[in-house]
């Protein structure tokens, strides 16, 4: 597995009873200053507060249920970014 799953991917954290959606990546935490490899909402409800967003690294991940979109403008942007 990728270190960073595309935007889109659906998972389920270890110890979590509600899979999320990622729609970010690469994530520094404003207050902390702590870098994150993800940041999450609820699946499927969205993206609909403060409260209900996660951050969390790649080896929280317990299962992959979806994984998002993957073309070529990903993979450049994976390469070029997140490496």
């Amino acid at each position: 597995m990728d270190k960073y799953l595309p935007i889109g991917s659906v998972v389920l954290l270890k110890n979590g009873t509600k899979r999320v959606m990622i729609y970010g990546r690469k994530q520094i935490h404003i207050e902390t200053g702590k870098e994150w490899d993800y940041l999450a909402c609820l699946y499927p409800e969205g993206n609909i507060n403060e409260e209900f967003m996660y951050l969390f690294n790649h080896d929280q991940i317990d299962k992959v249920y979806y994984l998002g979109y993957r073309d070529d403008e990903e993979v450049k942007f994976v390469e070029e970014n997140l490496k």
